[in-house]
């Protein structure tokens, strides 16, 4: 046996060390390799090109509610309503969302404080479905609000949808004005409704509780629509700006209030509800 072999074989006996295969993350826009513990220590935005990085609602609720936060539990409502299939049953892709996400639906509430003002707040999780509008997310809407109304504080929303949940068809698009009434009622109440934009928020969610704030906040760079931009381009047969559907774009015509990166966010809330709370919810 040559030298050659033996060092061969011997190296093969070796054990491979244990490492986690999640020691890095590759950002989706500088490509850069980042450490994980050092992207989700910056509030997963990437510390090289500020790229704000999706996160669901549990990590949402620790940047932004004091400790000590519920979290309320979903409603229920029927599930696959219209025996919907395509290459796979509804009630498959439900259970493969539920078993990746902590969460039974994309829609989750929680109430608790920031900075010592009550709030009812609810996350979407672009993980789950895509965030997509179904009945769940409409019920779920209207009961943080309803919370908030019966709390006398105010409700915040964060956004994150990719449309309408096509399996449940017309019952999806159904929650659109459903969620508007919900709104209307929180502005009846005299309470103050918020709506953080994140990336993306598109489609029926857009074109409903999305837009109905009284202030609306948008995370840097976000995507913000209703038709997908090769579907408008295609349309109107012109070329669309640059930037086009993104925060910036938004908040430069009008469409939204301000443009707030994450790491602000929390204390860019507490002043808002310093203005809007009503002194019985403080």
């Amino acid at each position: 046996m040559s030298w050659l072999t033996k060092v061969r074989n011997s190296l093969s006996n070796l054990k491979k060390r244990d490492t986690p295969d999640n020691l890095w993350i590759k950002c989706p826009s500088c490509k850069e390799m980042l450490f994980t513990k050092e992207y989700e220590e910056n509030l997963s935005v990437c510390p090289r090109c500020d790229h704000h990085g999706r996160i669901g609602a549990d990590a949402r609720f620790s940047q932004l509610l004091d400790p000590g936060y519920a979290v309320l539990p979903s409603p229920k409502v029927a599930e696959d309503p219209l025996k919907f299939r395509d290459s796979k049953k509804y009630p498959e892709r439900l259970k493969a969302a539920r078993a990746a996400n902590p969460h039974p639906d994309a829609l989750t509430n929680a109430t608790g404080t920031i900075d010592g003002h009550k709030v009812v707040l609810g996350v979407q999780d672009f993980a789950f479905m895509g965030g997509s509008m179904g009945m769940a997310v409409g019920e779920a809407f209207v009961a943080g609000a309803e919370r908030a109304i019966k709390d006398r504080c105010a409700y915040v929303i964060c956004t994150a949808a990719g449309g309408a949940r096509m399996q449940e068809g017309i019952l999806s698009l159904m929650q659109m004005p459903k969620t508007t009434v919900a709104t209307r009622r929180l502005k009846a109440a005299g309470l103050p409704y918020i709506v953080v934009l994140t990336d993306p928020t598109t489609g029926g969610v857009t074109a409903s509780y999305a837009m109905l704030g009284d202030i609306h906040i948008a995370e840097p760079g976000c995507l913000i629509g209703f038709a997908g931009q090769r579907v408008i381009q295609d349309t109107i047969r012109e070329k669309l700006p640059e930037g086009f559907q993104r925060a910036e774009y938004l908040h430069a015509h009008g469409m939204v209030d301000m443009v707030v990166p994450r790491k602000d966010l929390k204390g860019t809330l507490a002043s808002l509800l310093d203005f809007l709370q009503p002194a019985k919810a403080a």
